[in-house]
This record gives C-alpha cells, structure tokens and sequence, in this order.
C-alpha cells in the first residue's frame, strides 16, 4: 500500500480497507433499524472474511430480528463481494450497502431503504474519527462510526410481511482488522425522548505494543453537541460493573460525567472473524437492551436523563479486565 492510499483510507473510516490486504482480515458493517412507532428492530451486518486457509474466506450478510430474536448467516462466494475503492460503496451479489442506503435481496428479508440527515463522527487528520490517533497506529481492530443517528425511508419484506421503517431511527458503524478483541463490552441506543440523541460505548482489551490495556471509546451526541468520552481525550473509567442482570458504566472527561445503565434484553448468536477459524458463531448480541442515560457537569448538575429502548448490547469474553 503506498503512503498516499494509507493516508486516504485512514481518513476515510467508512469505505472498504481490504484492497490488496493480506489474510486473515476483516471488514463489517452494523446497521441497525427501527421502525417510527419502535416496535419493530433489526440489525442488518454484511462484510467479508479473508482466511488464512483459503476455504473459510467468503462474503457474508447477518441479520438479527429484534422481535423473534432469530439471527440468519448468509454466506456468498469471495468474488460476490464489490467495494469501490474511494467510496462507501458495496455489493454483495444483489445486496447493496452504502452510507445513504441500503437495497436487500435474502430469503428472508428484501428491499429498499435510504437515510437522511446523518449524524456522522468528525474526521480530522489528527483525529481521524472515533478511533482519534489511534487510528494511524497498527491495531487489531479498528472502529468507525459513519452515522450515530439518521432518519430511514422505505419498506422491508420478511416471509411474516412488510415493515414499515418510513421516518424510523437507524445507527451506522464498522469494524476491520484482522481479529476482535479478546474480550469486550459494546452498548448503543439512539431512541431517549430527544429525538437525535445518541450514545456508542465500547470497552476492549488492547493488545498495543507488547502491552495490554482495557481501552475505550465512548460517544454521546445530544441536541448538537458530540460529548467525547475516550481514552485519547484522557477521560476516565469511574465504574465498569456487569451482573448478570445489567451493565453500568460511569466516565468522566473534563468538563463532565456520563452515567450508563443497560438492562440485558434477549440475544441471538452471531458470527464473529477469528485469526485461524474463519467466521463462528460466537457473539451473543441483543438489540433489545434498555439503556438509562444520566449526564452531569463535573460539579454535579444534571443535564439530561432518559431511557431508550431497542439498545444494542454485547458482552463478551473474559471482562474482568474491563471491570473498574
């Protein structure tokens, strides 16, 4: 790869980066929908794995059906799988994926939808999205986020009948690499009682450097302001607790302090990309979640409280290095 296209890729999260990457590596997107009366919520995952042994590579679609909590792995040949090479723009036989849109053609689910008035996370050249410098340093995973809140538009038909998503929620983010992590804590939800507002967090041991650490990148945008809580503003884990029942997550930066309460809700298991395995069913996911939010100022003000429903939520690995 030449310094020209490193330095483009790195700024550009959202598109593919597995042109010319040698295996085994990664690349998957997460949508998540839910209708305008939130009663109806999907997860929607295609992507690609590049084996080291030749036979596990493939291209894949993921679905995840929030009512029945039944997840289905659609699995296409390597040469299925097109990615423009400065675009989001991806084709997996006649399923289509991009940042506006997407048009599906499964057994088990069909259609056409388009986003608007997405709320992406700024890339800068020192700080090239959710994964700020880190995203310029060598990683076993790195993370996008291409829209933490938007409008959806159109239809979608399972075998059960159409789902209306006209004026729905949607939430849009990425992961490559060549593994995931070890172990890891992910939680989003976009549907609190201000329309827009948004939160992503996600806990990971980092392998960096010969060293280990329990890394985080965690995001809330609210009434036009994205709150960064990250390890590379220098924000801080208060609290990581996770019982049986719920999480609870407490970080300060700053100028203030996010609280995060997630209530389980029934999962479904889901594929993950592993160095040696190919793509195996691993992944407990749900997303019906409920996720409390509380944001204080760092002097004890409270500025917004709310519940949203249909969060997405996983827990995975051993996390007692992740517990604060």
């Amino acid at each position: 790869m030449t310094m020209r296209r490193y330095i483009y890729n790195t700024l550009h999260p959202e598109i593919y980066h597995g042109h010319n990457r040698r295996p085994p590596f990664f690349e998957g997107w997460y949508y998540k929908l839910v209708d305008a009366h939130a009663q109806t919520a999907w997860a929607i995952i295609p992507g690609i794995y590049k084996g080291i042994n030749p036979q596990h590579s493939q291209a894949f679609i993921m679905t995840l059906d929030g009512r029945t909590h039944q997840a289905t792995f659609h699995a296409f040949p390597l040469d299925a799988f097109h990615a423009h090479p400065d675009q989001f723009d991806i084709l997996i036989a006649n399923n289509h994926f991009t940042a506006n849109s997407l048009a599906l053609a499964l057994p088990n689910l069909h259609g056409q939808l388009t986003f608007t008035h997405q709320t992406p996370w700024p890339v800068r050249w020192h700080s090239p999205g959710i994964m700020g410098w880190y995203a310029w340093v060598p990683m076993e995973c790195y993370h996008g986020l291409v829209s933490m809140d938007h409008q959806l538009h159109g239809h979608l038909t399972t075998p059960d009948g159409v789902i209306d998503f006209e004026g729905g929620r949607g939430y849009l983010e990425k992961d490559w690499g060549q593994s995931f992590p070890q172990t890891w804590i992910w939680l989003q939800a976009n549907h609190f009682d201000t329309v827009g507002t948004s939160v992503t967090a996600s806990i990971a041991r980092i392998p960096f450097y010969g060293t280990v650490f329990p890394g985080f990148i965690i995001g809330l945008w609210h009434q036009g302001t994205l709150h960064r809580f990250t390890t590379y503003v220098g924000a801080k884990l208060q609290k990581v607790a996770v019982t049986p029942h719920d999480v609870t997550i407490i970080v300060r930066n700053r100028t203030h302090q996010l609280t995060l309460t997630a209530q389980r809700g029934p999962t479904a298991l889901l594929h993950m990309p592993t160095k040696k395995e190919g793509m195996v069913p691993a992944v407990n996911e749900s997303v019906g979640a409920t996720v409390t939010l509380q944001l204080h100022t760092n002097t004890g003000q409270l500025l917004y409280e709310s519940n949203s429903p249909h969060a997405g939520l996983e827990i995975e690995g051993d996390i007692d290095i992740l517990i604060v």
